[in-house]
């Protein structure tokens, strides 16, 4: 108890959370109502805000990759990645996308192809490709970049710096490194709950698609009952998976999850029509070079409409409020590499496998729809839950693939919530790394409740509206986060014959 008993983030975070889990129970409709109110507004005024910000969080890291900065360690000079390659990628690729490209990989592709952005005709090719094209777009590089700009920040004070690993210890160079604790604490709780809404979405989305799944392939009912039966289960396998600490439990669940990741792709790439995912997946990578810059920031000012605000503002809000989280993680086991090869790593590997994934999962979907004379695009606008297995339903191997895409989903659930027990507890703990079991379970309880109140309060809405209350206050800390590391680098004395790993 020592670690947190006289320490006001745990404690006021975790009432507040409380408090908001009461709410959620015994007002849903009010909780649902004020939280789209809040989106609502702050999408609307603050769109540019959102697209700006995370289009300067690239350029500012390709900078610093590519510079002098580059070649400077997140450790010592003579230190080394504690992680192999495939075990690193394995943990961001865990962590920063979880079942949410599980869920969103065809769901996403099929929505657009349904009711396609920009004034195209639906079920066309002119749509599907379009459709492809915004899915590899919000999958990317810009997801990546918010993460990568918090865990570059942490992991440079923690690990060179030899500081804690606390958010608001980034901000050292522009506020000292005493004092201030007022405002050291508010950012702190602020990324505390923004942590605990973004994963209680990605676990009450796992949950609706993993009872959808059992549905289609198993006849279990849709309903309530079942998805608090699931929430249980995943609680105490995560609980108990932080036991074991972040070099066991997290590291072979890392590695389960990408091993079972690839292994479907495959099944699906050569299982499906290959030559197409692949013509797809190379017109698909070209426009997204092609539009980078003008999908970055297009907005319809003039015409009006709201696709750009309820998809790429969206996901962007989403990213941020995720950021803290996955940002934690991502510096936590990134220690000993250099940022270039941090920058390069996390801004290219990552978005690369989730644009091959849509490729496979979405194409393949596509394809059904459009030379098949499938209705997959419309059972994914009544359900998008149904989306992966109203796909596999066509395939060979059904019930198989099925079985293997619930596992990876419960599978991606269990390190996702393991990873946010942990960072949740650090963050709680004054930034320790070896954080009491009291405080990871408290914050595991937390994660499950909220996604449980929001799943029956509200549905698939309510868990993405309610993640996003978070993101406007945190995007400015993003920026001011920014500012604070370059401070910090810019005295940093870089040899010019230093190796840069």
């Amino acid at each position: 108890m020592k670690n947190h008993s006289k320490n006001p983030v745990f404690w006021i975070s975790a009432i507040i959370i409380t408090l908001f889990v009461i709410w959620g129970a015994l007002f849903p409709k009010a909780l649902e109502t004020q939280a789209s109110l809040i989106f609502g507004f702050t999408t609307s005024n603050f769109s540019w805000f959102y697209l700006l910000s995370v289009m300067f969080f690239i350029i500012f890291l390709l900078f610093l990759a590519f510079t002098k900065y580059g070649k400077i360690r997140l450790g010592n000079d003579d230190s080394r990645p504690d992680y192999p390659f495939f075990t690193w990628i394995g943990m961001l690729f865990s962590a920063g996308f979880g079942v949410g490209l599980v869920f969103w990989g065809i769901a996403e592709p099929l929505s657009h192809f349904f009711r396609p952005p920009l004034g195209e005709t639906a079920q066309t090719p002119e749509a599907a490709r379009l459709a492809m094209h915004y899915a590899f777009f919000h999958w990317g590089v810009h997801q990546w970049s918010v993460f990568a700009l918090v865990g570059l920040a942490i992991a440079y004070f923690q690990f060179r710096k030899k500081e804690n690993g606390l958010i608001s210890t980034t901000f050292n160079p522009l506020i000292g490194e005493k004092g201030k604790t007022t405002l050291r604490q508010t950012i702190e709780i602020l990324a505390v709950i923004a942590t605990v809404m973004g994963v209680a979405t990605s676990l009450g989305m796992g949950i609706l698609q993993i009872n959808g799944g059992m549905n289609f392939v198993f006849d279990v009912p849709k309903n309530a009952t079942v998805q608090i039966i699931i929430t249980v289960i995943l609680l105490v396998l995560y609980l108990a998976s932080s036991t074991t600490g972040l070099n066991k439990g997290i590291k072979y669940l890392s590695n389960l999850n990408l091993g079972l990741a690839l292994l479907l792709m495959l099944f699906v790439l050569f299982l499906g029509p290959t030559a197409f995912i692949l013509k797809t997946l190379t017109l698909g990578i070209g426009d997204y070079i092609q539009d980078f810059i003008a999908y970055s920031l297009r907005l319809t000012p003039y015409k009006g409409g709201t696709w750009v605000r309820d998809w790429t503002v969206f996901y962007w809000a989403w990213a941020i409020a995720w950021s803290p989280f996955v940002g934690s993680f991502v510096a936590r086991v990134s220690r000993g590499r250099t940022i270039r090869e941090f920058v390069v790593g996390v801004l290219i590997v990552p978005p690369l496998i989730a644009i091959i994934w849509i490729a496979v999962f979405g194409g393949s979907a596509l394809h059904l729809d459009l030379f098949n004379g499938t209705d997959i695009a419309e059972a994914v606008d009544k359900d998008m839950t149904s989306a992966l297995f109203k796909t596999f339903d066509y395939f060979p191997w059904t019930g198989l693939l099925s079985t293997l895409a619930i596992l990876l989903i419960f599978t991606f659930l269990i390190t996702s919530a393991d990873s946010a027990t942990f960072v949740l507890a650090m963050l709680t703990t004054k930034g320790s790394l070896n954080p009491g079991m009291f405080v990871k379970i408290i914050w595991g309880v937390l994660m499950a409740a909220i996604s449980v109140v929001l799943i029956i309060s509200s549905g698939l809405q309510g868990l993405q509206t309610a993640s996003l209350l978070s993101a406007l206050p945190f995007t400015v800390i993003l920026i001011v986060m920014a500012i604070s590391l370059f401070k910090a680098l810019s005295k940093e004395k870089i040899s010019k014959n230093k190796n840069p790993g």
